[in-house]
Order: structure tokens, then C-alpha cells, then sequence
């Protein structure tokens, strides 16, 4: 029997709890149990006026913020369109029916504000970090470090050339505030003094992105989303936002271990990277604090020809020489110096010469070096580390520390293709980090989230 026609009858009294319509099993129900704002307004009181008109709740907004990042909802305008219709996100945001959502734009003069002044984004997400140590999700012991590319908020149509690109020529007072946040970081090491090396093209929309083809494909601007990981539960320890070049990102990895050292206490035993990492400095760096690097070593030194590889040359520590396979000596003298020096050059590697008359009387020599009059040995300053590194390359924990950090790409595939962060909204070095903290911080919620509800198995 077809049921009667339903039609819309309004009543004068309605019993109605936006609790009871948030199932028990919602993402929102467990991210909100480790959601802890309670200092946030202490905090933030130094950057609001004791006078004048009261504003929008800053808690409401970072509420919103972190449903937007959670759940993929890039534009603000939208967040707020959800927030309005979805039951969910308002129980998360504390909104009951009747509560007006804040309009879109109270979040742009929020985020250029005090949110940026008070770095109240970089306190969030380490307060959640805080909250995954507590909760036991943070071995300590192994740690991962990767570089992820982000699309700028930049269009090569609105480009120049480097050489068409004065910044001295720039009118800072008028200048948009991307262009006015470049010029404040051009001697900053994870941006405008990253390389020596000059980019293609440079954005007039976001001139602190890098033009690169990375990915082998048509080039575009970029920033660099740089995470440190835990590879416990693959919690996020450290997120950096620098230029898309490798001094930038070897040198935020580095940032990121002693931030986390000076705020967690935090140090590893271990660090797990690719090959990117592998450099020299980086493996000297490294092995100084005391920490292992499971990392592939950068070596160019390798034959393809047959010849003698360096490998096969002993070295002498406490004669600082080598030996060639024939029993001859390679120097970096062979006549006595009034100073003395170190012979390091500008790339750090030392370089150890044979004598001509040795080489050309050696039976060896075309196996050694056929082409030359004499050989010669390059040795990197860190070439300790280097070969440390090469050690441990061998062990069974090398080979577990490199599946494990395979976590943190598989964080970054959850960042672009079900947070949506492959493209970024705000321009600007600072947008860049902010939009890095808040998808880190919905990351670690959505962790801790998981793990409450029994749906991530231990590492």
C-alpha cells in the first residue's frame, strides 16, 4: 500500500540535541577528545585590544580551520557553508543551531594578523605533538625525514626572467604582502639564501616559490612541504616550509631535529632519508650529534670503465695519504710547505696525487689510469661519516629503517589526495608555513583519531 503524502508541517516546539545526531563512531567524536584549546585565549590575549567591540571567538575559528584541513575543504567561503549545514562540524565547532558561523573574511584578517604574529599556528600543531607523546605514539629512537613538492598559488604568465627581476627596484610600501614577505626572508637559509644558484623564472604573485621541473614534467612554482616523522606511528614531529631545492630541504631537516630536540627533548638514534640527504656535510652533521644516518651516500667516486675504483686505494689516518694498489704512495704535497695547510677546497673534498714517475713506470697503470699522467684520489672532508654510512648500509637495521620510511611518503599521499593540499591557497613564505602547520596538525589528529578507534595497527 503506498504510504500518504509527506508534507512539511511546521511546529511550535521542537526537542532537538545536535549531540544525539553525531554518531558515536564519527571522525569528529575521537579528533575532539584530543583537541585542547583551554590556553589558546591566554595565549592569544598579548595581540587583542582591552577596548572595543568583542571579537569572533578565536577558538571557533581554529575549530573550523582544523575541520577544513581534517576534511579536504580548501576554501574558507565553503568551510563556512559546510559548517552552517553539517550537524557534525558544528558539535566540533561548538555552534548550536541557532549560532551564526562567522563570515569568510574574519578568517583572512585573522590569519594575516594575530594568528601570523603570535605564530599561534606552530603552538597548535605542537600541542598536539605534546598530546602524541603523551598518548605513547612516539618511539623516539627512529626518525624520517622527506621533502614533498606543493604547487604555488603562481601562474608562469605572471612571470620574468631573473634578469628582468630587480628587488632593489621594488616600491616595498606598495608591493602586495607576498612580495613584501620575500623581501623579508631573501637572507633566510630555506629561502632567499638557499643557493647561489639564481631560479629560471621568477612569480610577481609569489616570488619566494621556486620554478622547478622536478617531476620531470612541464615546470612550475613550488614550496617545499618538509616533514619529520616518528616512524613509531608515523606522527609528525616537525613540518618546515623552504624552497624547492635540496640545500633548502637537507637544511630544514637539520632545523627540525634540533627544534624538536629544544622543545620535546627529543633526539634519535637513528634517521632514516633518501639519497637527496646523503652528502657529505649532512652525514658529518649527523654522525656528530651522535646520530646513526641510514641513508644512502651521495658517491660519484665509482668507475664505469674497469679501472681501479677509490675504494680500492687504502688510506692512512695518521699519515693522512693513501696507498695505490701497486704500494705507491698518493699525497696532497710531495714538497714540504713553510704554512701549512689544511688542502681543502670550496666543494670540502681533499684531493691526494700520485707521482707521474711512479705511475708511468707501474704495471697497473692502465687499469688505474689510463688517460691520465698520474691519479689522483678525491676524499671528502666527512668521508668518516661517509663511510660509516656505507657500514651501516649493510646491517639488517638499514633495511628496516628504510621500509619504515616509507611512511613518510605515505603521509604525503594522504596530504595531496584526501586532504587536497596539492595546490596552495596563500601566497608567501608565511602562507606556505601555515597552510603546512594546519594539514601536520589534521594529520596528527586524524592519527591519534585512528588509533583511539582501533583502525591503525601498531608499526
Amino acid at each position: 500500500m503506498m504510504g500518504p503524502r509527506q508534507v512539511a508541517q511546521g511546529a511550535l516546539f521542537y526537542e532537538f540535541s545536535i549531540e544525539d545526531h553525531v554518531p558515536p563512531d564519527h571522525l569528529l567524536r575521537a579528533m575532539d577528545r584530543f583537541v585542547d584549546l583551554v590556553d589558546m585565549r591566554s595565549y592569544l590575549t598579548p595581540f587583542y585590544s582591552s577596548t572595543g567591540r568583542p571579537s569572533v571567538d578565536p577558538e571557533l575559528m581554529i575549530r573550523m580551520l582544523i575541520v577544513g584541513y581534517a576534511f579536504g575543504i580548501r576554501s574558507e567561503r565553503r568551510l563556512c557553508e559546510e559548517v552552517h549545514l553539517n550537524l557534525a562540524y558544528r558539535w566540533f565547532c561548538r555552534l548550536d543551531l541557532t549560532d551564526p558561523v562567522p563570515d569568510h573574511s574574519t578568517f583572512s584578517k585573522n590569519r594575516h594578523g594575530r594568528f601570523r604574529d603570535s605564530d599561534l599556528f606552530r603552538h597548535l600543531f605542537e600541542s598536539v605533538v605534546a598530546r602524541c607523546i603523551a598518548e605513547g605514539l612516539v618511539g623516539g629512537k627512529t626518525f624520517a625525514s622527506d621533502a614533498s613538492l606543493i604547487r604555488a598559488d603562481a601562474n608562469k604568465q605572471y612571470a620574468a626572467a631573473r634578469a628582468d627581476w630587480d628587488p632593489d627596484r621594488i616600491n616595498v610600501q606598495a608591493a602586495p604582502r607576498a612580495v613584501r614577505e620575500y623581501l623579508d626572508v631573501l637572507d633566510d637559509a630555506a629561502f632567499g639564501a638557499a643557493s647561489e644558484v639564481a631560479p629560471k623564472f621568477t612569480s610577481f604573485a609569489d616570488p619566494a616559490s621556486q620554478w622547478t621541473g622536478a617531476r620531470k614534467g612541464p615546470a612550475f612554482f613550488a614550496y617545499s612541504d618538509n616533514y619529520l616523522i616518528d616512524t613509531e606511528h608515523g606522527v609528525i614531529l616537525d613540518v618546515e616550509a623552504t624552497r624547492s631545492i635540496r640545500t633548502a630541504e637537507v637544511g630544514a631537516t637539520r632545523t627540525m631535529i634540533e627544534r624538536t630536540g629544544d622543545r620535546f627533548g627529543l633526539t634519535p638514534e637513528r634517521l632514516a632519508a633518501d639519497t637527496a640527504y646523503g652528502s657529505g656535510e649532512m652525514l658529518g652533521w649527523l654522525t656528530e650529534r651522535q646520530i646513526e644516518p641510514h641513508i644512502p651516500v651521495i658517491d660519484k667516486s665509482e668507475r664505469q670503465d674497469g679501472t681501479f675504483s677509490n675504494a680500492e686505494f687504502r688510506y692512512h689516518p695518521e699519515r693522512d695519504e693513501y696507498t695505490c694498489p701497486g704500494g705507491k704512495a698518493l699525497k696532497k704535497y710531495w714538497r714540504q710547505m713553510k704554512k701549512p695547510r689544511e688542502g681543502v677546497s670550496k666543494d670540502g673534498f681533499k684531493r691526494y696525487y700520485a707521482r707521474q714517475q711512479d705511475c708511468r713506470a707501474c704495471l697497473l697503470k692502465e687499469r688505474c689510469t689510463p688517460n691520465q699522467p698520474a691519479r689522483k684520489i678525491a676524499r671528502h672532508v666527512h668521508e668518516a661519516a661517509r663511510d660509516f654510512a656505507r657500514t651501516i648500509a649493510t646491517t639488517d637495521a638499514y633495511a628496516d629503517a628504510s621500509r619504515r620510511r616509507k611512511k613518510v611518503e605515505m603521509l604525503f599521499a594522504l596530504l595531496k589526495r584526501i586532504l587536497r593540499l596539492d595546490r596552495l591557497r596563500l601566497r608567501g613564505p608565511n602562507g606556505a608555513k601555515d597552510e603546512f602547520l594546519l594539514a601536520a596538525t589534521a594529520q596528527n589528529l586524524r592519527k591519534l583519531a585512528k588509533l583511539v578507534r582501533g583502525k591503525l595497527a601498531p608499526a
